[in-house]
């Protein structure tokens, strides 16, 4: 069962599928914050054996940074007998706490405005290739886990899903074998707007499969796709993998939005509360159908959350981490900024003690308790 709070179940627009045994990761948005914390996330998965068994992982924004790196490098993670990954800080760790240590986000920005030919999502995806992807594409993904990474299309309203198979909107069609870059498919996944949005695709409008195609399989819906950050739609991940699989798992290292008493008017600081607005709606409603679902046993798994107080899981053998600390965690801003090293490891130290709280608690309660923090000199604050 989740780690439970409140709503109905997420719906897929391309229609409901019979259930399959398997397990699906969703990996939500939330910049650096998001994808520092799902390392730790991972990190517990690893060592309790989940890597390996995930049929799925479903990412959109913060979680797409670490999701196409644990993807790029599967097939080096060397699995033992017991499913656990050897060289798992080595190829996820270690880079993407390379990239937590650069800031993009301001360097995009600039740059964009600096070299007009070059547009901040270009610059957004430029980084990523540099630090992270070089040229890789989803062709060179595992065949499973199913990676899928999620953006928003903006000409039609909905999801546009990058992964190995193919890149699909379900209005327009599926394009098999897709060629593009993780490093784009990324930077779309995280185009947050309106700062780091839009991504625009150029596509072959003829390489779209003849079956399955939507209404709107036609020029420029085809040949032209704009996409945005994959969190104005679903900010937890959960539309690609909910009613395919019996067992979701769900990290979420999504901020809280604060009240703001003197609201700004000006277009570009109203603009960012307002999307802040819409993403804290977008993804509660999320959390709460998820959730409910879990409580009326519609789906076993997990939620765990950077907001969670870990007191609510009551082991009485799990890591120590004071609600005031973890909450100071959550309020760290949603940014593609670097992080001191201290911070990182305090965050990946938090997303290892809930997320091994959520899946003993409601997953597989015979799991052995941790032995420690990954960074024990650290803590969470």
């Amino acid at each position: 069962m989740g780690s439970h709070d409140a709503a109905a179940s997420p719906v897929r627009e391309d229609g409901a599928e019979k259930l399959e045994p398997g397990i699906a990761l969703c990996l939500s948005g939330g910049g650096y914050r998001a994808m520092v914390f799902h390392v730790g996330a991972l990190w517990r998965l690893n060592e309790l054996g989940f890597l390996v068994k995930l049929d799925r992982v479903s990412s959109v924004s913060g979680g797409s940074i670490t999701a196409a790196t644990l993807g790029l490098h599967w097939g080096r993670l060397q699995f033992d007998s017991d499913g656990v990954a050897q060289a798992f800080t080595a190829e996820v760790v270690a880079p993407l706490r390379r990239l937590a240590s650069t800031t993009i986000d301001r360097k995009s920005v600039m740059g964009g405005i600096l070299q007009p030919r070059r547009t901040v999502a270009e610059k957004v995806a430029e980084a990523y290739r540099e630090h992270l992807f070089e040229g890789a594409t989803l062709q060179q993904l595992p065949d499973r886990p199913r990676f899928v990474i999620n953006a928003t299309n903006v000409q039609t309203g909905s999801l546009w899903r990058f992964s190995k198979p193919y890149m699909a909107d379900y209005r327009v069609g599926e394009y098999r074998a897709p060629q593009v870059e993780l490093a784009v498919a990324v930077g779309a996944s995280s185009a947050f707007p309106p700062v780091l949005s839009p991504v625009r695709l150029t596509v072959d409008g003829n390489g779209y499969a003849a079956e399955g195609r939507g209404e709107l399989c036609r020029a420029p819906f085809t040949t032209s796709p704009v996409l945005t950050d994959g969190g104005v739609y679903d900010n937890l991940g959960l539309e690609t993998a909910w009613k395919r699989y019996e067992t979701i798992l769900v990290s979420d290292g999504g901020g809280q939005m604060q009240p703001e008493g003197k609201v700004h008017s000006d277009w570009a600081r109203h603009s960012l509360r307002v999307n802040a607005l819409i993403d804290n709606q977008v993804r509660s409603l999320r959390k709460r159908q998820a959730i409910d679902a879990f409580k009326a046993g519609e789906r076993t798994g997990a939620y765990w959350g950077i907001r969670t107080d870990i007191a609510d899981y009551e082991l009485a053998d799990g890591l120590q981490c004071p609600y005031l600390k973890t909450q100071s965690l959550a309020a760290t801003k949603t940014r593609l900024a670097r992080m001191p090293d201290a911070l990182q490891e305090r965050l990946i130290n938090w997303g290892y003690a809930v997320c091994d709280a959520a899946i003993r608690k409601h997953v597989d309660a015979a799991r052995p308790a941790p032995q420690g923090f990954p960074y024990p000199d650290r803590d969470v604050g």
